[in-house]
């Protein structure tokens, strides 16, 4: 199957399983970036051996039922802690509030985060972070758990894409030192959407 034929069978085999053109097109530029992020010696965070050798991340398939709407409850007054990462370093981050929301049928709930010391660099005042484990950590997906990036919204609700899920960087290299989701940001389900894990 040639690389044009292969494009539209992905294509044809999303609006089969209910993802738009326009969604499936979005992902897949979001994927696209990564591969190239990943691919670049200068900016990858893969070992020098990895870059040299690397073709792409593997992905789970694009699922537009992991992207869903939820309830976002912020939480004012919460005292600022250091985050535990894979190193001795603690970052300080602040509980930001709480996301409720339904996966199949099933109702969840995660913390979200601000970085005190990333939200006064110009870009990032309005960022949040969800760092998450799910049933997938060490079997189709990276152990240590992955993360979600998001901005304040305007109202209570904000949509959070599964399907743009990351590993932290220490997934592919040793050297980084990574916040550990935690222990109340673990789903008991498998969120089979995003990267996976490496190698």
């Amino acid at each position: 199957m040639n690389f044009q034929y292969l494009i539209l069978f992905l294509i044809l085999f999303s609006f089969k399983n209910g993802i738009s053109q326009k969604y499936y097109q979005e992902i897949k530029a979001y994927q696209d970036t990564m591969n190239t992020e990943f691919a670049n010696p200068k900016i990858s965070p893969l070992m020098e051996d990895d870059v040299f050798h690397f073709k792409k991340l593997d992905f789970f398939t694009i699922d537009s039922s992991y992207r869903i709407i939820a309830h976002l409850k912020v939480t004012p007054g919460e005292l600022p802690f250091q985050m535990k990462t894979t190193t001795s370093r603690k970052p300080i981050y602040v509980l930001y509030g709480e996301v409720s929301f339904i996966i199949k049928g099933v109702a969840y709930k995660l913390n979200i985060y601000q970085n005190l010391d990333l939200i006064k660099k110009e870009g990032y005042k309005d960022y949040l972070f969800i760092p998450f484990n799910d049933l997938t950590n060490g079997f189709e997906s990276y152990g240590g758990g992955r993360y979600i990036d998001l901005k304040i919204p305007e109202g209570d609700s904000l949509t959070i894409d599964f399907n743009k899920c990351y590993n932290p960087y220490c997934a592919y290299n040793h050297t980084y030192s990574c916040p550990i989701p935690p222990e109340e940001n673990v789903l008991n389900c498998k969120i089979m959407a995003g990267v996976k894990k490496f190698h």
